[in-house]
């Protein structure tokens, strides 16, 4: 695992093209918005007018999202995907070959028409955007991937507004000629890109396309609503969406009246946030260790929480001052704490959005998951408008400063966080895993990647060292486990709820519970014919003395049933844990000698099915820990 990193991704044909494209996009769409609005100042628009198109811009921009996001994601589906890419950037060339002659002859119209092509073009290009992701990207690398997305499409934002914003201030009189070179430039750009994806095959090439666009918009949201964990994890980021829009809409006025400051202040505060968003998305993949983790999805949603409750006591009220500079701000009391907070609301959104966008992709089929992409993007555009609606509302009618709105935003974050906690626990059994095993050991992995097959069924087996080991296999491994374990250990507190929200299979020896031995067998192999990986600790028990014991028969019985590959796995260095028998510490409630110990988790190549044994295996896994207990 040592420098594998997901930044190597940038420098691979498979990942970099189609990194630039979506980041190009993302860059133009906002040079294009923030141009128009200052074509707006140039011709001298006056402040009711321009109300009226700032409001309504986004609207035409998100229009298609509602009407065509049901077609757009069965052509999504259809389509080698390399080829759809090329097609809606080359959409984006003809449709900014219009704005431009909108910006020559300053035509606010054909600007709007060619703003409202461009949400077509950006609602056929969503579903592909996420959905290449799973058939370019090992399952370890999936979280890494969209890190660098999010990262990408954040900041690209955000420099798109800067840029779009500048054109007409360092362009003076030849500002439209500017706006419109620039959005071309930034087309050709992305088309040239986009040929450079090696291809990427249809996920479901002999799909017939409806071409009903009301019905068939129903019917991918219901498709995107049909797995419970997918379902909740889209609404997820769905609300990642009404959060954002709500903060960032209130950031000009909260920029002007709170911070003492206007555009320029405006700015510096979006690229705090957007910063963090950034490095948030960056850090999940060394946090979660190259797994789709969602347990950093109540750590995020808790942390968005804490730091917008904290932006409001920040400064609740007006500021002291007026007409501030950047650099001036920066310099004034408290202004630290504002500066924090905001960067701190981007960081903790990063935790929470890329593991929802990461699970989404693993566990969707590849010849669903652009339809379920443009049902979550329905649903994104419902919160949007939602969360456009909920801002005006509550400051015009119900009189509500921008601060007291941050701290209405903070209570419902964590009402929102703690219901879908409650109905989908293993948002939250994952983050109790995560936090355990993050705090007491360092990970060392070694052949997980290689070894552990990205897809279909294997049976994982392992040594048995401590009451800890299924939930570190279970964050060294990148794909879902279902794990079977001792019944008097899948009933300890605490650890019994994440045991059994993770699904892991309770099993007895024969002579203590048959009806639970059979109960077992009958639900690993059912586990294997669903695709599932099930991990067997085949010693039956905790090792009272740190050597392995004797592999029992229960994995011969398994294969014989059903011959699935076979993964020898071993763990190092948990032998001297408080979680194993080494010293009872468990049982005496002492504190561990170490936190943060070295774990070594290591796996070799698998064995077919037909060939395993109890005793080869054993001896396997035995090579594999050597003298490390």
């Amino acid at each position: 695992m040592a420098g594998h990193t997901q930044f190597a991704l940038l420098r691979q044909r498979r990942f970099l093209p189609y990194f630039a494209v979506q980041a190009l996009g993302a860059f133009n769409d906002n040079v294009y918005r923030q141009a128009i609005i200052g074509l707006l100042f140039f011709l001298g628009i006056d402040s009711e007018q321009r109300t009226l198109y700032t409001n309504l811009a986004p609207a035409l921009f998100i229009l298609p999202y509602f009407l065509f996001s049901g077609l757009a994601g069965q052509i999504a589906e259809r389509m080698e995907k390399q080829r759809l890419i090329v097609v809606t950037t080359a959409m984006e060339i003809g449709i900014m070959l219009v704005a431009a002659v909108g910006f020559a002859t300053e035509n606010l119209p054909v600007l709007l028409v060619a703003l409202f092509a461009m949400g077509v073009q950006a609602t056929l290009f969503g579903p592909v955007k996420y959905s290449i992701l799973p058939s370019v990207l090992k399952p370890e690398e999936l979280t890494g991937g969209n890190g660098l997305v999010e990262m990408g499409t954040s900041l690209s934002i955000l420099v798109g507004m800067i840029y779009g914003g500048l054109i007409f201030q360092v362009a003076g009189a030849h500002g439209p000629e500017a706006a419109a070179f620039s959005v071309i430039a930034l087309a050709v750009a992305g088309n040239v890109a986009a040929r450079m994806i090696p291809k990427v095959d249809a996920g479901a090439p002999d799909l017939k396309v409806r071409w009903n666009p009301f019905p068939e918009s129903v019917a991918v949201f219901r498709l995107a609503r049909r797995q419970l964990a997918v379902r909740n994890a889209i609404l997820g980021v769905s609300w990642f969406w009404f959060i954002g829009t709500v903060l960032t809409a209130q950031l000009p006025t909260y920029a002007e009246l709170h911070l003492g400051g206007a555009q320029e202040l405006y700015i510096f505060a979006l690229a705090l946030f957007s910063v963090g968003v950034g490095v948030g998305s960056l850090l999940c993949e060394k946090l979660s260790g190259r797994t789709v983790e969602i347990g950093l999805v109540p750590f995020g949603a808790f942390g968005i929480s804490a730091f917008l409750l904290d932006l409001y006591f920040a400064r609740p009220g007006d500021a002291l001052a007026a007409g501030l500079g950047t650099l001036e701000f920066v310099r004034q009391p408290g202004s630290a704490r504002i500066m924090f907070d905001l960067t701190g609301i981007g960081l903790f959104t990063g935790f929470f959005v890329v593991p929802l966008f990461a699970l989404i992709q693993s566990r969707t089929p590849k010849r669903e998951l652009a339809r379920v992409i443009a049902g979550m993007n329905i649903q994104n555009s419902v919160f949007i408008v939602t969360a456009a609606l909920v801002g005006i509302a509550t400051q015009r009618l119900l009189g509500w400063s921008i601060p007291e709105l941050f701290l209405a935003l903070a209570i419902a974050n964590t009402l929102v966080a703690i219901w879908i906690f409650t109905i989908v626990p293993e948002f939250l059994m994952r983050f109790l895993s995560w936090l355990l095993v993050r705090a007491l050991y360092r990970l060392r992995l070694h052949g997980i990647e290689a070894h552990v097959p990205d897809d279909g069924p294997a049976l994982l087996v392992c040594n048995h060292v401590s009451y800890m080991d299924a939930l570190i296999l279970s964050a060294s491994i990148p794909r879902p486990v279902r794990f079977v374990m001792y019944h008097r250990i899948f009933d300890i507190p605490v650890l019994r709820w994440i045991f059994r929200t993770a699904k892991a299979i309770p099993i007895a020896p024969e002579k203590e519970d048959p009806a639970l031995m059979q109960r077992a067998f009958d639900a690993i192999d059912a586990a294997l014919a669903e695709g599932e990986l099930v991990c067997l600790f085949p010693e039956g028990r905790l090792t009272a003395d740190g050597e392995i014991a004797p592999f029992r028969g229960g994995v011969e019985r398994i294969l014989a049933r059903r011959p699935v590959p076979v993964v020898p796995m071993a763990l190092r260095n948990m032998w001297t844990s408080m979680w194993s028998r080494h010293d009872s510490r468990l049982r005496r409630m002492r504190v561990p000698r170490r936190f943060r110990a070295p774990v070594e988790v290591l796996a070799s190549a698998p064995v077919p099915g037909t060939e395993a044994t109890a005793a080869s295996l054993e001896a396997q896994v035995r090579a594999l820990r050597g003298d490390a207990a």
